[in-house]
């Protein structure tokens, strides 16, 4: 038995969420609809922007983190705080979460503790803004053996790889778990993000046991139309998973597929839909279910995380996935 059914690495960002009309974004030069990483100067301007803000843990792998001990499974984050009231807070949270935070927040430095400006529109669509900070130095040091080692299962975040020590974080972590029998898997995070890495992702759809993306993620990662994209991808990967908003989440392994329905919803935050996405269907694969049963906890936990402000449930996910007769 490992230590830990689910160990995360990634950014741990504090999510500062507010309500913003399109007219706001604009003026502010906000892009609609995207994550921008900001310097510290316009983080400052953007954050003293906000009205009525609320203050929650974030970052993608620790959100669906939060998301799969909400339903019962030990798991921990690889992740860096700075020793100031933002960090503490975020570890804090996390362990009264129940994930795990297995790096203390670091003293002294110059860099404080990351965080994201998110401005929420009346349609749902949330516009990121985040300040790296302190997340940026993650690296391979940050990596115990004892916990990336004794993990069933890791999840890594694809916008490590904008920092080489990120990447080195990233690496070690998945080959400590995979020599000592665990699965590694990617989220492939943004299309921008996969430009940039075309090639290091390309070779980690082929190296690891499952990756994690949206039909645009593919397209851009295989730069080609969908259907060939996710073949290209399938004879790839082990495992790979295409969530399109508001169609058919598509699953495939080797010559197995599964097309999962999603239930339209209205969203009063996207904030988070794909991080419990993957909560839901990671929770799947650790529990022994097959690929469309997995695929349908996915969309369960992200509809229910789109039907409330903030990244992470709310709601008890075993009961939810229990009254859709999936547990």
């Amino acid at each position: 038995m490992k230590t830990y059914k689910v160990v995360g690495i990634g950014n741990a960002i504090v999510d500062v969420i507010s309500p913003a009309d399109d007219s706001f974004l604009e003026l502010m030069g906000i892009g609609k609809g995207i994550m921008q990483l900001v310097e510290r100067e316009r983080g400052e301007l953007l954050y003293a922007a906000m009205k009525d803000r609320t203050q929650a843990p974030g970052g993608s792998v620790a959100n669906t983190l939060a998301g799969i001990g909400n339903l019962g499974l030990s798991t921990a984050f690889i992740g860096r705080v700075h020793d100031d009231a933002l960090g503490r807070f975020y570890a804090r949270s996390m362990e009264e979460g129940g994930t795990a935070f297995v790096n203390a927040p670091v003293p002294g430095g110059d860099l404080p503790t990351s965080r994201s400006m998110i401005f929420v529109s009346p349609d749902g669509e949330r516009s990121m803004n985040t300040y790296l900070g302190i997340s940026s130095d993650l690296g391979p040091g940050d990596v115990a053996d004892t916990v990336a080692g004794e993990a069933e299962f890791l999840y890594l975040e694809g916008y490590l790889y904008d920092k080489p020590m990120g990447k080195q974080a990233f690496e070690r972590a998945a080959k400590l778990c995979r020599e000592k029998g665990g699965q590694a898997g990617i989220a492939l995070s943004d299309p921008f993000c996969v430009d940039r890495h075309r090639d290091g992702f390309r070779r980690l759809v082929r190296d690891l046991d499952y990756v994690i993306g949206n039909e645009h993620e593919w397209c851009a990662l295989y730069q080609t139309e969908l259907p060939e994209a996710l073949d290209l991808a399938a004879a790839d990967a082990g495992l790979v998973v295409c969530t399109r908003s508001g169609q058919d989440v598509i699953v495939r392994r080797g010559q197995d597929r599964a097309d999962v329905a999603v239930t339209p919803i209205t969203p009063v935050d996207a904030t988070g839909a794909g991080d419990q996405f993957a909560a839901g269907f990671i929770f799947g694969l650790a529990t022994g279910q097959g690929i469309e049963v997995a695929g349908r906890m996915g969309c369960i936990a992200a509809a229910e995380v789109i039907g409330h402000y903030g990244a992470r449930p709310e709601t008890d996910l075993g009961a939810l996935f229990r009254k859709a007769g999936l547990l």
